[in-house]
C-alpha cells in the first residue's frame, strides 16, 4: 500500500462521500458491533504498547494517505481497542451497545451542531 496515491479531497463529490462513509460504517458494523459484542471473540486482542506502536503507525505523514491506507487503519484501530460492549468486559464505567444511542450520535455528528449555542 506504501504506493498507493494519497486519498484526494471529497469536497463537492457527494458520491466519494458517500461510497467512503458506507465503507468506514461497513468496518464498524462489522468490527466493532458484530465482533466487538460477540461472546465468541475476545474482549481485547492485547499487544505491547511498543508493538501497538508499530502496528497503528500513528505518527503525522508528510502526505496523505490512500483511500486503501485509510479503511486499513480504522480496521486496526478498532481491531486492537478494547471492546468496551462485549457481554464479558466488566468496569463500572461502562455498558453494552446501545443502537439508539449509537444512531443519535451518528445524527449529532453528521449535523456537526455546537451544543452551546442555540439560534
Amino acid at each position: 500500500m506504501a504506493d498507493s496515491k494519497p486519498l484526494r479531497t471529497l469536497d463537492g463529490d457527494p458520491v466519494a462521500v458517500e461510497a467512503l462513509l458506507q465503507d468506514v460504517f461497513g468496518i464498524v458494523v462489522d468490527e466493532a458491533i458484530l465482533k466487538g459484542t460477540s461472546a465468541s471473540e475476545k474482549v481485547c486482542e492485547w499487544k505491547e504498547p511498543e508493538e501497538l506502536k508499530q502496528l497503528l503507525d500513528l505518527e503525522l505523514q508528510s502526505q496523505g494517505e490512500s483511500r486503501e491506507q485509510i479503511l486499513e487503519r480504522c480496521r486496526t484501530v478498532i481491531h486492537y481497542s478494547v471492546k468496551t460492549g462485549h457481554p464479558r468486559f466488566f468496569n463500572q464505567l461502562f455498558s453494552g451497545l446501545d443502537p439508539h444511542a449509537l444512531a443519535g450520535r451518528i445524527i449529532t455528528e453528521s449535523l456537526n451542531t455546537s451544543q452551546y449555542t442555540y439560534e
